[in-house]
């Protein structure tokens, strides 16, 4: 099971992007909000991710917190949700966003996605009742993974020092903005690891 990929950018697309992890070329799927945090091609990425197996195909999800993971988990327990469903309403609603959708019975809000009609959107509503907004994934909710250069690598030092990539993410993005985008690399790494460890 592939449960993390550390590694360099190399390409993204609209709705996927390849991580080059020692020389292996680790194509993955991911919701836009994820991709669109991920920063330029050529910088340093950790994502979370899935793998799901199927008979005709190998699929890897990619994740930029342990919440969307969850909530991705989540939503393709329920019948007629596959992974690119899941994605598509990843993209267009955060995991506290969902869990409030589902938590209000709001279907209208979960058929926004692509792909998503009335009908799937009351049996998610129904079905995830309760499932969302677990202690898991309230940590996680609203903690983007920080874009940049030196961001990027201080969430990649704090990840190579054992930490979880949604306690780096956090500590990194205080870290962030605390000391604005002209933040030397050591300073923020200090800084986050001082956050990290409150």
């Amino acid at each position: 099971m592939i449960a993390r990929l550390a590694g360099t950018l190399a390409e993204t697309t609209a709705d996927s992007a390849v991580v080059d992890v020692n020389g292996v070329g680790y194509l993955v799927l991911a919701s836009t909000r994820t991709l669109d945090a991920l920063g330029p091609v050529g910088g340093l990425v950790t994502l979370l991710t899935e793998l799901q197996v199927r008979e005709d195909s190998m699929t890897l999800f990619a994740f930029g917190s342990a919440g969307e993971r969850e909530a991705f988990r989540q939503l393709t327990s329920v019948q007629g949700v596959g992974g690119r469903v899941a994605l598509a309403i990843l993209s267009v609603l955060g995991p506290e966003e969902l869990a409030r959708a589902v938590g209000t019975g709001d279907k209208a809000m979960i058929a926004r996605a692509n792909g998503v009609g009335p009908k799937l959107a009351g049996r998610i509503a129904m079905e995830l009742q309760g499932k969302l907004g677990t202690p898991g994934l309230a940590g996680t909710v609203g903690t983007p993974t920080p874009k940049g250069g030196a961001a990027q690598d201080a969430l990649s030092a704090l990840a190579n020092l054992g930490f979880k990539p949604a306690e780096a993410s956090a500590a990194v993005t205080a870290a962030s903005e605390d000391l604005g985008p002209d933040a030397t690399l050591d300073a923020l790494v200090r800084l986050a690891l001082r956050k990290a460890a409150k």
